[in-house]
């Protein structure tokens, strides 16, 4: 990434100030939230096949907290490397905010976005219908999620001090494109002609400054592209490409703020074998041989990571908007046979839907895509950073309401006539999948007719009232969700909509994934509203972002022309062809009510299933190493290449005896590291967060133990010298005896 990075500009400190002494005060958090890494569905193909064996780079959850006073109002944010909010994760991080700050934070004036990353461990949310492939409930999910939210919001609110907010906006080229176009046209062209693509290409960012030294201490971003650069087969945890930017800036700033405020000596970073010949780090390679399985302290993986979370790190989210119809496959969806591009209206080939596939910039390398996607927004981030001017004073203000959305009367624009939003369902094209991920063979995208053999199989799990029937028209139910109650409710029917104020700014808090158009009426309806019923104080400079997945998780909100095409998105639009009219209704009345200063009643609030969820998925496997041997004991060391060394681009890979990381989740630890020879001491220079080393775990097929296999791909700008792979676990807790924690290192390699 070095290369990246030197490209942009560093950061000018002390040029932005504290505007006549206006600003707020400002916190940023961020806490490790990597759920288990072994053996659990990850969240969002809804591939029963994809479960997670180990980690390309870590979770995090990042909050940034804004307040007029110490107690003045307030909101706080919290962006989530998860694919989606979840309404009971809400529910149970409220209470523990309740238990530590009373009704400082409450769910009126706290935000939890997800960032829709679909490389994440599954089994966090309540419904049943997003739990099936998970096997139900996975309490470790949850817990991981729940515990970094509120550790990031305590940081973040620890962190409170005097401090300014600057806004500034960008296109970002080439970093998504329109998953269905043929949707997309179906809404009127003289709509259309208002915007010069099918993809909001626009990101706005927040720049947080520290004003006693004049320094940032964060920043976050909204734009809108799918977490979908890994594909349905990938089995390591990953944030995707927003998760990658995240990493990518937050290492560029410390670089850059290192590069600025340290000595030009070199000697202190450069390792003491640089000058060396070649066949001197060659030999001195060889003298270190592999350790061997010891044991080891809790905090010894906390100890070797090389970015310590100790509140003081600079924190860059990069948050999801109207990303519905949004891929980050950018040349485009082809067929897997011919290579020719699929058809345009269902985009299948030869009227099968699982040959389809999206193809990302780096294609075939699903790893590189990501990188290349998460690059085009980090830089882009990166440049509206270091030029943010604008600086963002006034009212810091929120509006929260609960709806049942299955039952709401909606007068259309027209005024002439009323109509109803229904129960949730899912029709066929739901289950065709998207050109991201294929679904189910025998389904096509704008399916609205389904088989016989389907017919039974639903009708046997339920059978939609007639009502359902006509409310959904044109969309057939395929899964009647929202009148499915056995064992518990299949979809959520009451859902949080949210608004948040800080000066000009208005966050739109929507709990699904509105498609580019969706997304663009409702900023547009809501910023109508704020400055047609304020005194002057919203204009055409306020700034309308949407945060999409938030708070909690309802699929799809399509236009009414894109829902008669019923492609994945309109399918997957759970409450009927006019939910999102009555998305642009009920935020234009939380507009009216923050415009006018007035105050609304709650709703009614949604349930809490956590005493009836289904646990279904087994206990974790690898209790024991072979015998004769310990864990962190060397399954396959290193191979060294032909000349003794490796280079930059090559990847060393070694495999240790390991227990199954479900066993203790090294929070803020990490899996793997990569060691570096200094003088006589061994240095970690890289982790389990960095995105050029992958932990992978597995049952070996031969002796069904356990095995731990990390692999480093060779930076370009990464030091020469000698090398070693490094693995932490932890064994299986019992009611006799607490983890045992074990590390184990490879032998040494030299870097030329």
């Amino acid at each position: 990434m070095t290369d990246t990075y030197d490209s942009l500009p560093r950061e000018s400190y002390g040029v932005i100030r504290r505007c006549n002494g206006e600003g707020y005060l400002i916190g940023v958090g961020s806490h490790d939230m990597t759920g288990p890494a072994a053996g659990v569905n990850m969240m969002g193909y809804a591939n029963m096949d994809q479960s997670t064996a180990g980690v390309h780079f870590r979770l995090r959850a990042r909050t940034f907290i804004v307040a007029e006073s110490s107690q003045g109002p307030r909101f706080a944010f919290v962006n989530l490397d998860a694919g989606m909010a979840s309404q009971l994760v809400n529910i149970k991080v409220l209470d523990k905010l309740k238990s530590r700050f009373g009704d400082l934070y409450t769910e009126e004036n706290v935000a939890i976005s997800g960032i829709h990353t679909h490389a994440g461990p599954g089994g966090y949310l309540q419904y049943l219908v997003y739990s099936i492939t998970s096997l139900g409930f996975v309490q470790q999910s949850f817990d991981a999620i729940v515990n970094a939210i509120e550790q990031s919001i305590v940081q973040a609110h620890h962190n409170l001090k005097p401090g300014s907010v600057f806004i500034n906006k960008g296109d970002v080229v080439n970093a998504g494109i329109n998953r269905s176009p043929s949707a997309y046209l179906l809404n009127p062209a003289e709509e259309r002609a208002r915007y010069p693509s099918n993809v909001d290409t626009l990101m706005t960012l927040l720049k947080f400054v520290d004003d006693a030294s004049a320094k940032s201490v964060g920043a976050f971003s909204w734009f809108a592209t799918h977490g979908t650069s890994m594909s349905k087969n990938n089995l390591l945890i990953s944030g995707d490409n927003k998760g990658a930017a995240a990493r990518f800036f937050e290492d560029w700033f410390s670089s850059s703020s290192s590069s600025s405020t340290t000595s030009s000596d070199s000697s202190s970073t450069t390792p003491a074998d640089s000058s060396a010949s070649l066949l001197s780090l060659i030999k001195k390679a060889q003298s270190m041989k592999a350790t061997g399985g010891k044991l080891c302290g809790k905090r010894s993986s906390r100890e070797s990571k090389v970015r310590k979370n100790n509140g003081s790190l600079f924190v860059g989210a990069f948050c999801q908007s109207n990303v519905g119809d949004v891929t980050p496959n950018v040349l485009g969806a082809f067929c897997t046979d011919s290579g020719r591009p699929c058809d345009f209206n269902h985009s299948s080939c030869h009227g099968n839907d699982l040959l389809c596939l999206g193809r990302g910039p780096g294609y075939p390398d699903e790893i590189l895509s990501t990188k290349i996607i998460g690059e085009r927004q980090f830089q882009k981030a990166a440049h509206l950073f270091t030029t943010a001017t604008q600086q963002l004073t006034g009212t810091i203000d929120y509006r929260h309401v609960y709806l049942n959305f299955t039952d709401i009367e909606v007068e259309l624009l027209d005024g002439n006539e009323k109509v109803k939003t229904c129960p949730a369902a899912l029709g066929p094209g739901f289950a065709a999948g998207t050109t991201d991920g294929p679904g189910a063979f025998g389904f096509q995208q704008g399916d609205t007719k389904i088989n016989e053999l389907w017919r039974k199989l639903r009708d046997a799990l339920k059978k939609p009232t007639p009502y359902q029937v006509d409310c959904q028209k044109p969309k057939t139910v395929l899964l009647d969700t929202g009148e499915m109650f056995v064992p518990y409710a299949w979809a959520p029917a009451i859902l949080p909509i949210q608004m948040l104020r800080l000066g000009k700014l208005i966050i739109l808090s929507v709990p699904g994934e509105f498609t580019t158009m969706a997304g663009r009426r409702l900023r547009e309806a809501v910023k109508e509203t704020l400055i047609s019923n304020s005194n002057g104080e919203f204009d055409d400079e306020t700034h309308v972002v949407i945060a999409g997945l938030t708070n909690t998780y309802s699929q799809y909100i399509a236009t009414f022309e894109e829902y008669a095409q019923q492609r994945y998105e309109a399918a997957s639009t759970l409450y009927g062809p006019h939910t999102l009219s009555a998305y642009i209704q009920e935020f234009d009345k939380l507009a009216k009510a923050m415009a006018k200063g007035e105050k609304i009643t709650k709703g009614p609030s949604p349930p809490d299933l956590s005493s009836v969820q289904l646990r279904l998925l087994l206990e974790p496997t690898g209790d024991l190493p072979p015998p004769h041997t310990n864990f962190g004991d060397m399954k396959q060391d290193i191979i060294l290449p032909k000349g003794g060394s490796f280079k930059k681009g090559d990847r060393p890979i070694a495999t240790f005896w390991s227990a199954n990381p479900r066993y203790d989740l090294l929070t803020e630890g990490t899996f793997a590291v990569v060691e570096l020879l200094q003088g006589k001491h061994w240095v970690p220079v890289y982790d389990d967060d960095d995105f050029c080393l992958f932990f992978k775990w597995k049952v070996d097929n031969s002796t069904s133990y356990g095995t731990a296999t990390i692999e480093w791909e060779i930076p370009r700008d990464a030091d020469s010298g000698v090398y070693r792979l490094r693995h932490f676990g932890s064994s299986k807790k019992t009611k006799d005896s607490p983890n045992i924690y074990f590390t184990g290192a490879s032998s040494g390699f030299a870097v030329s």
